[in-house]
């Protein structure tokens, strides 16, 4: 037994909640509406296409056709990353593209293999969910560590030239931010897990019990998703610092201005 199918009205009813906060934004002169009205039909025609490409995929369930997929995921999460992160593409999409492919393809595969224990492990259904669900988290989590650390470089660029002045290596000069980084980055993921159950039921464990799922079997496929989703985070994150290193600095161990996007 599935969840129950919505009629396109039902769902168009949703839209009704907009009226009030269009109101609101205009009256507040909150300069939001347009960006709103983008963004959503923007999540609209994205999600129809992915339903639509996505029973292509579970038709056919091809290892190719599934993992050109999720390479296609992670290059499209790197940009974003990147971008959001004040970061030149064409400079740093490599490092990032390998720091997040690693540690992604490692846990995705140790998931479908050794936790669900999956005969395919290109298994469509398993491996497109799984995947979005691990990158979908990632993204913010490198966004925050990358602009955490190349942006506190930035602003204290003295004093990390100062520690390099005392005839500290580089990796140490740069290890304050390194560890601020990291922290900025997975306490919100911490901070999540040591609430999860109690101030909220996670998408995957309701999507489970509204698909027919026992709720216990939902709560351990949950439990597993979201080790992955820190492990994933959390290693991605180091990586993608630890990548970028070789063209965010000189030959002199100095901050290369050139690999941030301008501002003017």
């Amino acid at each position: 037994m599935g969840a129950q199918d919505l009629s396109l009205l039902s769902l168009a009813s949703l839209f009704i909640f907009l009226v009030p906060v269009f109101y609101i934004n205009r009256q507040l002169k909150l300069a939001m509406n347009k960006t709103m009205i983008t963004s959503i039909v923007r999540m609209c025609v994205q999600l129809s296409f992915v339903g639509i490409y996505l029973e292509f995929l579970f038709k056919f369930n091809s290892p190719v056709l599934n993992t050109i997929y999720l390479l296609i995921m992670i290059s499209i999460a790197c940009q974003s990353i990147l971008k959001s992160s004040n970061l030149k593409i064409k400079k740093l999409f490599i490092p990032v593209f390998f720091s997040l492919l690693l540690p992604f393809a490692f846990i995705l595969f140790f998931f479908n293999a050794v936790v669900v224990r999956i005969d395919n492990l290109f298994e469509a259904k398993y491996l497109i969910p799984i995947g979005g669900m691990l990158l979908g988290n990632c993204l913010r989590s490198i966004i925050i560590g990358l602009n955490n650390f190349y942006s506190g470089i930035q602003k204290n660029e003295k004093v990390y030239l100062y520690s390099l002045s005392l005839l500290c290596s580089r990796i140490q000069a740069l290890k304050p931010y390194f560890k601020e980084s990291i922290m900025a980055s997975v306490i919100p993921t911490i901070a999540s897990m040591s609430t999860i159950g109690l101030v909220s039921l996670p998408g995957m464990m309701t999507g489970q019990i509204l698909g027919g799922s026992l709720p216990i079997v939902a709560i351990k496929y949950q439990i597993a998703i979201m080790l992955s989703i820190f492990y994933t985070e959390y290693f991605s994150t180091i990586l993608s610092v630890l990548f970028s290193l070789k063209v965010g600095f000189n030959e002199l161990d100095v901050l290369n201005q050139d690999i941030f996007i301008s501002k003017g």
